[in-house]
């Protein structure tokens, strides 16, 4: 399964989507109603899982006329369900999440067996599938995991033949990488789909690239002497005479405004530190020693650029953060390129 939630982690949910059915996905992840209904609008007709729990009798209904699977966490959505799709007169697929220890969606352990066999008794339901989450996968040396991994296995081992002719489902993108038993009958690829693994440790297990690169262009360059107070807050000060370079990308774009005085861009291999305060719209970089640098040129602020990279975890390690969160935050007003 190629999640595709938050807009394909801000590289673009269909141009992700079709390319992760053509490189052999067999179903599409999302989080929101809204996203689901926008692969289906772009004519995308795999399996779309509803990864958040719906409970409005209207988006349910949505989900049965545009066939999205919704998560269910317990046998009251199920019996909603199968109400409003014996009031169609068709067939609701839907997936079963169990809590094996992330406390957040997902019916208890306890009742994951009885809610599955009264699930499958609905008449108008067809149970497509059961999962779980991880909740410590990218963590090294973590006993939830395993602990996680029984108790799935467990609570499949008593349905009627182990769930047979159900999709079991785990792992994320920390599982698929670290252990194979943790696959069962798919896996969900997050965060790796992308071209990041979750984890150091995780990083040399298989081969991944970044799917994606951030670059804006130059819009101005201008030059000002020593003691010049750069952007809002003038929280950079010139040292000596500066070349500034203004690039039109902004937190509004999704480069963080506290990622202020800690990036760089890239030009010709060589660094650029950015300086001052990151605006809504434009970010301002120190070109002094890139007389090479004009007007128009484009610069690169994640990813290759000759035998330098600039990487989401290289932002997220100076904001506190994670690189989902940094791929994420790219907004749609920032176009998208396919290369």
């Amino acid at each position: 399964m190629a999640v595709v939630k938050a807009d394909g982690y801000g590289h673009g949910a269909e141009t992700v989507a079709r390319a992760a059915l053509q490189g052999g996905a067999t179903s599409l992840g999302v989080a929101t109603l809204q996203e689901g209904l926008e692969l289906r609008r772009a004519g995308l007709e795999a399996p779309v899982l509803l990864l958040s729990n719906l409970n409005e009798p209207d988006d349910l209904r949505t989900c049965l006329h545009w066939r999205l699977m919704p998560t269910l966490s317990s046998l009251r959505d199920a019996q909603l369900c199968n109400a409003l799709a014996a009031d169609s007169g068709r067939c609701f697929d839907v997936q079963l999440k169990i809590d094996t220890g992330m406390a957040r969606l997902g019916c208890s352990l306890s009742e994951g067996h009885q809610t599955a066999a009264e699930l499958n008794s609905l008449e108008h339901l067809n149970l497509e599938g059961i999962y779980s989450h991880l909740a410590c996968a990218d963590e090294p040396n973590d006993a939830l995991t395993s602990l996680q991994q029984e108790r799935f296995v467990s609570m499949l081992s008593a349905l009627p033949q182990a769930g047979a002719g159900i999709t079991r489902h785990l792992a994320n993108s920390a599982g698929t990488l670290l252990n194979r038993e943790l696959h069962h009958d798919l896996v969900r690829v997050g965060l790796a789909l992308y071209g990041h693994a979750p984890a150091s440790h995780l990083s040399n297990v298989i081969p991944l690239q970044p799917a994606l690169a951030v670059r804006a262009r130059v819009s101005l360059i201008r030059d000002v002497p020593a003691g010049t107070g750069v952007s809002y807050g003038h929280r950079f000060i010139t040292q000596r005479p500066t070349r500034l370079a203004v690039v039109g990308i902004g937190y509004a774009d999704g480069v963080l405004r506290s990622l202020s005085g800690h990036i760089h861009a890239l030009h010709r291999n060589r660094q650029l530190p950015q300086v001052g305060a990151i605006t809504m719209d434009q970010l301002l970089l120190d070109a002094t020693d890139a007389a090479e640098l004009e007007q128009g040129d484009i610069v690169t602020l994640l990813g290759q650029d000759g035998d330098l990279e600039l990487s989401p975890q290289s932002w997220s390690n100076h904001c506190g953060s994670i690189p989902w969160e940094i791929l994420c935050g790219f907004k749609r007003r920032l176009p998208r390129v396919e290369v």
